[in-house]
């Protein structure tokens, strides 16, 4: 009698921990969908240095025409304020007692040319965002300048068509957010199947559900749907998330297909992983290993799963794309068959 209440208490143990485990999945990720606002600000900093609010105030010193035409530069960059100063050492003591961020130094050469040292912080936060700020303006003098020349030219260059303002966040929400929310679930979620099968292995409940009705291929199957189901539609409400965000999402039944395929794709792998090598700590190394294999091979692809989904997003996905979500779904179809193959074939006595 004692035997059967054991298995029994070790059944409903392991439950517990692998409810726990779902809830704790999903309790990390709303975390981090509650603090998106702020994520998102500071993933941008990283993404685009030039969007972070960040004022640089920049010493300029040299010849006189040359600081005219630097500060006229420096004046049309937003966060960027230039202050004139009679001499290069005067520029460099006002950097030192932190009085300024950089410093920039023009001079003309003979042959007409402007010449500009730049002197910024070589360590600190601060760092990237002065050396882009300073790059704008540089690039904002080189184009007043081979304006202000081109009458000199023998040839009348072709105009440049008209610069085009956009957010470094819808690149940022579309590019990386996006791909970020879809395939997370999908990593977890295979994740989950092989802690799942490997802890039935390991603390002997799988002997217990044998006495089931049930198939060991059922349960396999039962496990595959309920980790593999859920990524599919968590990442469609991810999707609608963001859309009460104010983030338009194009072809969310797209996105849910490709999601279901790749997720079945990666639960698929994690079940043959756990199977093949029951050890919990040696089926994740290789679960890990082959999802970064997956995706680093993909990723090399015209078509990779993050350039689909962003243009999936957009709403600017051509026929390929779409083909590539069908080919995606139809791998995972075959994934599942293929997995089915190798769980009828193998003996759950020699398990452990």
């Amino acid at each position: 009698m004692g035997s059967p209440r054991l298995a029994i208490a070790r059944r409903e143990l392991g439950s517990l921990r692998k409810e726990k485990t779902i809830v704790l999945a999903l309790a990390i990720q709303l975390f981090v969908a509650a603090f998106s606002s702020f994520l998102v600000v500071g993933l941008v900093s990283l993404y685009d240095p030039g969007a972070a609010s960040y004022q640089v105030d920049v010493a300029v010193a040299g010849d006189e025409e040359a600081v005219e035409d630097l500060l006229r530069a420096v004046g049309t960059e937003d966060g960027l304020s230039g202050r004139p100063y009679s001499s290069t050492s005067a520029a460099m003591t006002a950097f030192q007692e932190r009085q300024v961020d950089a410093v920039l130094e023009a001079s003309t050469g003979e042959d007409g040319r402007i010449r500009v040292a730049a002197v910024a912080p070589d360590t600190g936060v601060e760092t990237t965002a002065v050396v882009v700020r300073l790059r704008d303006a540089l690039r904002e003098l080189e184009r007043n300048e081979r304006a202000e020349r081109s009458a000199f030219l023998a040839t009348d260059p072709l105009s440049l068509p008209p610069a085009a303002e956009s957010s470094p966040y819808f690149g940022f929400t579309y590019t990386v957010l996006v791909p970020l929310l879809l395939f997370l679930p999908v990593f977890i979620s295979g994740s989950l199947v092989v802690d799942s099968l490997t802890e039935e292995v390991a603390r002997g409940t799988l002997e217990l559900l044998r006495v089931a009705p049930v198939s060991f291929a059922a349960v396999v199957d039962g496990k595959l749907l309920a980790a593999g189901g859920l990524a599919p539609v968590q990442a469609v409400a991810w999707m609608l998330l963001l859309q009460l965000n104010g983030s338009t999402i194009e072809s969310v039944p797209w996105l849910f297909g490709m999601v279901a395929g790749l997720s079945a794709v990666v639960v698929t792998l994690g079940a043959a992983v756990a199977i093949t090598s029951p050890d919990r700590r040696v089926a994740q190394l290789l679960y890990s290993i082959g999802v970064l294999l997956v995706f680093a091979g993909t990723s090399l692809l015209p078509l990779s799963p993050a350039n689909t989904a962003a243009r999936l997003a957009l709403g600017t996905a051509g026929v390929g794309a779409k083909v590539a979500v069908a080919g995606l779904v139809f791998v995972g179809v075959v994934a599942l068959v293929g997995l089915r193959f190798v769980v009828d074939r193998v003996d759950p006595n020699e398990l452990g």
